[in-house]
């Protein structure tokens, strides 16, 4: 059995807050004891986030603990999201996936 995808690691930490086509809150749930790691996990997650294709703007907010995405729902399909943090194999939530993995990672 090989490792999951880094990303997938964090994303299990994710839950959706709200979400309208075009925009979506994510709430990050982490034990205070892993909340340094989390954190920065976070960081790195706002950051690939706002190079993806089709990504508008990303706003994390650590001390909430939440994340607003504002997306083109046209390239990135709304369920694709939901799919992604829940870890259900769907066409959506593997090309989010890999609209979210640098090219470095993804090979």
């Amino acid at each position: 059995m090989t490792d999951p995808h880094p990303l997938l690691r964090f994303v299990s930490l994710l839950s959706i807050a709200h979400h309208i086509p075009g925009r979506i809150r994510l709430k990050l749930a982490a034990k205070d004891t892993d909340l340094a790691d989390a954190i920065a996990q976070a960081k790195r997650f706002g950051r690939l986030v706002t190079e993806a294709p089709g990504i508008r703007s990303v706003n994390v907010n650590l001390l909430a603990r939440s994340c607003v995405v504002e997306y083109d729902a046209d390239r990135i399909p709304p369920a694709a999201w939901g799919a992604l943090l829940a870890g259900t194999p769907s066409d959506a939530a593997d090309r989010l996936l890999r609209a979210l993995t640098p090219p470095a990672e993804a090979a």
